[in-house]
This record gives structure tokens, C-alpha cells and sequence, in this order.
């Protein structure tokens, strides 16, 4: 699919509160402001990155499409759980050992986005209503199953796909129409108010955003339904709100767009190291800031042509820009002598 400003600009947006999230995390058992900052961004921002990996999802369903999608996805995946696990026991980290199904912190992703393309093969072929009532319900139902956890990312997958199917179904035209006035300020009072809610009610565990869990072990299994019921609907919400207000114009960082499967899978690096390390302490708003300014600069340094080129070949299973790149130099070198 061509490129959009529009959806490039999200995905830089959303992959920057995915790093900051990530960095801020230890800080919201001591700090309100913290707590209430991160919760309101995970009420939004993996539903919104899975919504655009299912608009861009538009070819899937083929054979031969499965079978790349796997070199891109599966092949990543393996070759990450296994740097992740020797990294951390590098670095110190508790339960540095996971198995192969059990994928590593963020990996998760990997292993439920080449899931949800799989199950667009039966999916696609309902009408889409129909499809998205029932992978809500689906996603409503394994909550009340212990045994569908972090094993094979199970849990999230069927959690977070219909968020991935209504991308799927979707078109610009569908997203252009949320690009309105009416939409903007509705959308901007609910996000308002949405974070007065998550201030006032601090008790609510993170692990109902994360889609990890059942609800049994969240303490909420007479309600854990309707909770989860609300979570989509707060989801969807934000989604809409988010790509309402996301600039459509072209910037100098809107070409990093392309690039976030980069800083998704190598940030850990250093968000676990900082962690284990201490390194932050978020006691007023200059540390807030600086820990933004961490974030960007993270979410930047990965996206660069230079890590690009170095980590293809294991991200994306190609070598394009390490040739590209000894050409040039070759060609350089010779006009040089």
C-alpha cells in the first residue's frame, strides 16, 4: 500500500508512547502522576499500532503471503527470544530463561500479529460485522480461562484482534470521515476526561490494559467481562481520536514511519538495561521531561538509516541496504583512486 503522512505520522507517535511507556513503567507505583500518565497511554496505544498493522494487513489470506509473513515475523521472533535471553542473563535480569512459546517481554507482538493474519483467512470470509461481534466475544471469553495466558501470546492474540480486524476492514475513506471538527472535540473532551477518571481511581490494575491475563487472576472475574467489554469501547474510542488529531502533512521524521518494527524489537535493549541499572528517578517534572527526551532520542537512534542497515538482514531477513550501501562505497572508493 502506498505510504500515508497521515498514518506515518501515527505510527511515529505511537511507537515514541510505546518506548515512553516502556521507560516510565517503574515509576508509577511511586508516583500518581506517573500512574496516571502511563495508564492513560496504554488505554490507547497498542490497540491503535495493531489497528494500523490491520489496515495494512489489506493482501493477507494467500499462500505465499503466509509463507513471507513467516520469514518476516517468525524467523525475527526466534532469533530475538533467544538475543533477549542472553542479554538479560547479561545484564542480571530475573527470569532471563523463557522457552520458545513464552515469548520475551515485547515479542509478544511478533507472535500475535502472524497469528492475526492467519486468522483473517477464516475471518475475511464473514461479513465484517458479524466478524467483529464475534472477535469481541472472543476476546471476552478466554479471559475467563486460566490455562490461555503468555504461552504462545494466546491471550493477546485473541484480546487485541479485533482491533487488527477493523483495521483489516477499514479504509481511508472510513478514517478520513473521523477528520472532522465534531470528531476532534468530541474525541479531545473524552480523552480529557478520561485521564480526570484514571486520576480519581488509581486502584485499577494495569494488567486489564495489558490483555495478558484472566480475569480471575486481575480479581475481577464476576465483572471481568464487561471491564474487558469496556476496554474496547475505550479503545476504539482513543483509536479514533488519536488518527482524528494525527497531522497529515509530510515532516522531516514522517519517513521514520516505515521503520517502527526497528525500534520495537531492539528498545528493549535498552529500556531492560536502564531498569536493571537505575539509572532514572522521576521525582519532578524536569525528570518527566527528560525521560521524554530519552524516549525520543531511543525512538530516533533506532529508526536511523545506519541501524537500519545494520540489523536488516536479522529483522527483515534481507541484506538490500548492507549492499546498497558497500556498492556505494566500492563505487566511491574507486572514483577516489
Amino acid at each position: 500500500m502506498k505510504r500515508d503522512a497521515t498514518f506515518d505520522n501515527a505510527k511515529i507517535l505511537l511507537i515514541f508512547l510505546v518506548v515512553f511507556g516502556h521507560l516510565i513503567q517503574p515509576f508509577t507505583d511511586g508516583s500518581h502522576t506517573m500512574y496516571t500518565i502511563y495508564m492513560w497511554i496504554y488505554t490507547f496505544h497498542m490497540p491503535a499500532f495493531i489497528f494500523l498493522a490491520g489496515f495494512f494487513a489489506k493482501g493477507s489470506g494467500h499462500k505465499d503471503y503466509i509463507v513471507n509473513l513467516a520469514k518476516k515475523l517468525i524467523l525475527p521472533y526466534m532469533i530475538f527470544q533467544l538475543a533477549y535471553s542472553g542479554y538479560f542473563f547479561f545484564i542480571g535480569k530475573d527470569g532471563w530463561l523463557n522457552g520458545p512459546f513464552y515469548p520475551h517481554w515485547s515479542l509478544w507482538f511478533l507472535f500475535s500479529l502472524f497469528c492475526w493474519h492467519i486468522m483473517l483467512y477464516w475471518f475475511k470470509k464473514v461479513p465484517a460485522l458479524m466478524g467483529l461481534f464475534v472477535s469481541v466475544g472472543l476476546g471476552i471469553v478466554v479471559g475467563y480461562f486460566n490455562d490461555i495466558g503468555h504461552m504462545f501470546s494466546l491471550s493477546r492474540t485473541f484480546v487485541f484482534f479485533p482491533f487488527f480486524l477493523a483495521g483489516y476492514w477499514l479504509t481511508k475513506d472510513h478514517v478520513k470521515k473521523w477528520r472532522t471538527p465534531q470528531v476532534r472535540e468530541a474525541t479531545l473532551l473524552f480523552m480529557t476526561a478520561l485521564v480526570g477518571l484514571i486520576a480519581i481511581f488509581p486502584q485499577f490494575d494495569s494488567g486489564w490494559l495489558l490483555g495478558s491475563k484472566s480475569y480471575s487472576e486481575l480479581g475481577g472475574l464476576e465483572f471481568g467481562g464487561l471491564i474487558r467489554f469496556g476496554g474496547y469501547v475505550v479503545g476504539a474510542i482513543m483509536t479514533i481520536g488519536v488518527l482524528a488529531w494525527i497531522p497529515n502533512q509530510s515532516y522531516r521524521f514522517t519517513v521514520l514511519g516505515g521503520r517502527t518494527l526497528y525500534v520495537y524489537l531492539l528498545h528493549g535493549f535498552f529500556i531492560q538495561f536502564f531498569r536493571e541499572a537505575g539509572w532514572f528517578e522521576v521525582d519532578n517534572m524536569i525528570d518527566f521531561a527528560g525521560l521524554a527526551i530519552v524516549a525520543a532520542s531511543i525512538v530516533f537512534l533506532l529508526s536511523s538509516t545506519s541501524i537500519q542497515t545494520l540489523t536488516q538482514p536479522v529483522i527483515e531477513g534481507r541484506a538490500q541496504l548492507i549492499k546498497k550501501w558497500w556498492h556505494k562505497s566500492a563505487k566511491k572508493d574507486y572514483t577516489t583512486n
